[in-house]
């Protein structure tokens, strides 16, 4: 292959350059992929100068922002990368409650800039996770009962399309484009900017609670028995994990399966009480509470998975019935399968992600109520298949009781396919724009949406 001149793909990485490897290292240790060239990129211009060279190149593009995604979609071999870490600025707009982010962002850095300002975006859980993967692909937080997803939040974002052109996509331009990437993931181009609209926050009410794995059956049926009546204010996040040697949890809990919840109250007053009110009759084998700034909240899960270590996630809606049989599921493969590093998720959205407008995104399954994800991790490489088969079989066999679609975000690039995902109809929709925007596939390294043969031209 031809080495571009300093002109038409600035500062690249090369496969036997001294920073090659470290440059194309991703968060999961599992994953292992060998792009073509890296491409660092400081600005827009950059990006399109990338794009660019890729389709003269004929090569196929992948984009990084935080390369946290548990399916490493940022990497794919032989194909060019494109690095937008050097892009981490944000501005904040107080008056108009708006912000605009780099493509390369981390919600440590979108946070660090609204809440001196007592506002923030609803965004995921771990403060690590790059903005731009995860605004794409939808973003559940602990926010999203009271507010919605991140991807509702975003307003206009500055796009690179597959040609190298650029443009800006709003209600009043683009409109067909800000629709797919509000949720459709890193398919229609490489986002440089995102223009997000803000929320008020203040100090939060947190507390953290642990219950015996012999009481985790009582313990769910509690929690789906109550959540449908709580206030958007409340949020709880349920975890199958191996119990930390912490002071505030029996030490003879200390390494063993236990189902735990973090509560999150986010009004100022009542927030022990709606949380005590749950979980009455099956009350915790310890706990521990505290108000706390939002955002020390969003960095509470950073270091739980930390960089370099083997990671499978997968995951999958379930119905709102939740029966017996299905919290059987969960236990037994808490109790028998656990990994120390692995957890299976148990969240309940709904509230506003519920109720948002479904014609005005292109995430799918809102109406959903529980999500589940298995989350295996490890750090031998020998332990990879048992990993993989440990996830895989807790879905496999939540079957009966899944509901449809998944969430993109938390789907292995081996799992459901993108029609599987967005379901026919919404999946024709995206297919018909990315026919117009990428019309060679050249952004498939992800969970691909194929460009319809059939599409019309014209402007998204």
């Amino acid at each position: 292959m031809t080495r571009p001149t300093e002109a038409a793909l600035r500062a690249p990485v090369w496969p036997g350059d001294p920073e090659y490897d470290r440059s194309r290292r991703v968060w999961n240790g599992m994953i292992d992929r060998r792009p073509a060239v890296i491409a660092r990129c400081s600005d827009t211009a950059d990006v399109s100068a990338a794009v660019r060279y890729a389709t003269e190149a004929g090569l196929a593009v992948t984009v990084r922002g935080g390369g946290h995604n548990v399916a490493g979609l940022a990497l794919a071999d032989d194909a060019l990368l494109i690095d937008l870490s050097p892009m981490r600025d944000v501005d904040v707009d107080p008056v108009n409650r708006l912000a605009v982010a780099g493509g390369g962002a981390l919600l440590a850095d979108l946070d660090g800039a609204t809440t001196p300002h007592g506002l923030a975006c609803p965004v995921g859980v771990v403060s690590e996770t790059g903005l731009g993967g995860l605004a794409l692909g939808g973003g559940y937080g602990w926010l999203a009962r009271k507010w919605g997803l991140t991807c509702d939040h975003l307003t206009a974002a500055e796009v690179v399309l597959a040609d190298g052109s650029v443009v800006r996509a709003s209600e009043e331009s683009h409109p067909e484009l800000l629709w797919g990437l509000r949720g459709g993931g890193g398919n229609f181009g490489v986002v440089t900017k995102f223009t997000l609209r803000l929320r008020p926050v203040g100090e939060v009410w947190v507390r953290s609670s642990v219950h015996p794995i012999e009481s985790a059956g009582e313990v769910v049926r509690a929690f789906r028995d109550a959540m449908p009546s709580q206030p958007d204010d409340l949020q709880l996040s349920g975890a199958f994990k191996r119990a930390p040697a912490v002071d505030w949890i029996p030490a003879s809990l200390h390494g063993q399966p236990v189902l735990a919840f973090t509560t999150v109250w986010l009004s100022a007053e009542g927030g022990p009480e709606a949380a005590g009110r749950i979980f009455a009759d099956c009350p915790p084998a310890a706990s521990t509470e505290r108000v706390m700034p939002f955002a020390e909240l969003q960095a509470l899960g950073d270091g739980a998975e930390p960089a370099g270590r083997r990671y499978y996630t997968t995951s999958g809606y379930l119905v709102d019935e939740l029966p017996a049989e299905a919290i059987d599921v969960l236990v037994r493969y808490a109790s028998e399968g656990l990994s120390t590093y692995s957890t299976i998720d148990l969240g309940y959205f709904r509230g506003a992600v519920a109720r948002a407008d479904e014609e005005t995104s292109a995430f799918p399954s809102r109406d959903a109520s529980f999500i589940v994800s298995a989350s295996a991790a490890w750090d031998d490489p020998a332990d990879d298949d048992r990993g993989r088969d440990w996830a895989g079989g807790l879905l496999r066999d939540l079957g009966p009781w899944r509901s449809e679609g998944s969430y993109v975000n938390y789907t292995q690039r081996s799992g459901r396919s993108a029609a599987d995902v967005y379901g026919a109809d919404r999946y024709a929709r995206l297919s018909t724009l990315k026919a117009k925007v990428d019309p060679t596939n050249m952004f498939r390294g992800n969970h691909n949406i194929a460009p319809h043969p059939l599409a019309s031209e014209g402007t998204p």
